[in-house]
C-alpha cells in the first residue's frame, strides 16, 4: 500500500523520565521523530492512558529500559505511514485489518506520551468507526488486561463469586462489568461510600466499604464461610493476607498490581492448606501474536459496541509534565474512579 509523502519535523515533543523517582524526575523533551521501519506504523497520537504501571516505572519498581525513557502505555490516534515490508503486506492477518493511512488505530505502546510513535502492525488495530480515538486510548491497556485476565488467568463462570479489588478503579469498573456479563457474582471492595455506588452501577452485585466495615468477615457473610472462587488483587501489599483469608479451598488468586506497595516474598508453602493457585500475569504476554491482539481487540470493541461495557473517564490532564505529574499524583492518592487520560494532540 502506499505511504503518503507528508514533510514531518526533524523532533517532536514527548514527556519522559530523566530518572527513577517523584513527580519531579518527569519532563516534557524534544526527540527525534521515530522512523518507522518496514514493518511498523506511523501514528499521531491523540490520547493515551495513565496508568499504575507508569508509576511503577518512574519509582523505579520497574527496571526503565533507558534514561531518558519516554512513559505512557496506551494511546489512540491516526496512521500517517503503513508498513513496506512485502512480507508483511501479504501477511492475511495484516490484510484482513484493513489498515489505511488517516485510520482510527489503538495499541498499547510503552512509549505513548510522544506526539508520534511507531509500534509493529502486529500490535495497533483499526478502531471502528463508532468508537472515538478517546475512547479507545481510555479502553486499550485496562479492557485488554481485563478480558484477558478473566479468560486466561482465571476463566471466571456463571456462578462463581469473584472479589474484585479497587472495584472503582479504570480496571476494576471493567473486570466488574465484564465478571457480570459471564454471570458471575461480583463482589467490590471500594474506599468510600461514592465509590461504592459507581461499582454497583457498574456490575457489582455486592459491595463492602472496607473504611466502614470487616472485608474479610462481609465477604464470608456473602459467600455462606465458603469464601470466593477467584480474585482480582490490583491493590497488592495490603489486601495481600486477606486474600488468603477470603479465597476458598481451589480458588485462585489474580494478583495484578501494587497500588499500595510491592506483595512480601512468601514461600509456595503458603498456597498448601487450600490447594490455591496463584498467577501473576502481564497482558503483553497474552497480546504476542497478532491473531491474539485481533481477537481480544475484537472482543473490547463488541463490548464497548454493544453498551455491554462503557468507560469511563475521570479526568483529562494537559500533554505536559506537569500534567503527566498531577495525573500519577491523582491516581496514586486512591481517590479517582475510571480511567485518566493524557490528551496528547487535538482531534
Amino acid at each position: 500500500m502506499a505511504t503518503t509523502s507528508k514533510q514531518y519535523p526533524q523532533t517532536v515533543k514527548a514527556v519522559q523520565y530523566t530518572g527513577t523517582g517523584g513527580p519531579e524526575v518527569i519532563k516534557l523533551n524534544e526527540v527525534s521523530f521515530p522512523e518507522a521501519k518496514p514493518d511498523e506504523v506511523l501514528i499521531r497520537v491523540e490520547w493515551a492512558g495513565v496508568n499504575f504501571i507508569d508509576t511503577y516505572f518512574r519509582q523505579g519498581i520497574y527496571q526503565l529500559p533507558a534514561v531518558p525513557w519516554t512513559a505512557g502505555q496506551d494511546s489512540a490516534g491516526i496512521v500517517e505511514k503503513l508498513p513496506t515490508d512485502p512480507n508483511v503486506l501479504n501477511d492475511p492477518e495484516y490484510k484482513a485489518r484493513k489498515y489505511e493511512v488517516g485510520q482510527k488505530v489503538a495499541c498499547i505502546a510503552g512509549t505513548a506520551y510522544a506526539e508520534y510513535i511507531t509500534r509493529p502492525w502486529t500490535k495497533v488495530m483499526p478502531i471502528p468507526a463508532s468508537i472515538d480515538t478517546r475512547t479507545a486510548a481510555a479502553a486499550s491497556l485496562q479492557g485488554l488486561t481485563a478480558i484477558t485476565f478473566v479468560e486466561e488467568a482465571y476463566n471466571a463462570q456463571s456462578g462463581d463469586y469473584v472479589l474484585v479489588h479497587a472495584a472503582a478503579g479504570g480496571l476494576g469498573l471493567i473486570l466488574c462489568q465484564i465478571l457480570k456479563s459471564r454471570g458471575a457474582h461480583v463482589i467490590g471492595s471500594v474506599s468510600t461510600d461514592e465509590k461504592a455506588a459507581l461499582a454497583k452501577e457498574n456490575g457489582a452485585e455486592f459491595v463492602i466499604n472496607y473504611k466502614n466495615e470487616d472485608l474479610i468477615k462481609r465477604v464470608g457473610e456473602i459467600t455462606n464461610g465458603q469464601g470466593v472462587h477467584g480474585i482480582y488483587d490490583g491493590v497488592g501489599k495490603t489486601t495481600w493476607e486477606g486474600n488468603f483469608e477470603m479465597i476458598r479451598r481451589k480458588g485462585t488468586i489474580v494478583s495484578i498490581g501494587n497500588a499500595s506497595g510491592v506483595v512480601p516474598p512468601f514461600s509456595p508453602l503458603k498456597l498448601g492448606p487450600k490447594n490455591l493457585k496463584l498467577v501473576r500475569p502481564v497482558v503483553g504476554n497474552y497480546l504476542e501474536t497478532a491473531a491474539e491482539v485481533t481477537h481480544y481487540y475484537t472482543e473490547l470493541w463488541q463490548a464497548i459496541q454493544s453498551g455491554a461495557l462503557k468507560i469511563h473517564v475521570y479526568k483529562e490532564y494537559p500533554f505536559t509534565a506537569e500534567g503527566v505529574g498531577a495525573a500519577q499524583t491523582d491516581q496514586a492518592s486512591g481517590k479517582t474512579t475510571g480511567k485518566l487520560l493524557i490528551k496528547v494532540a487535538n482531534q
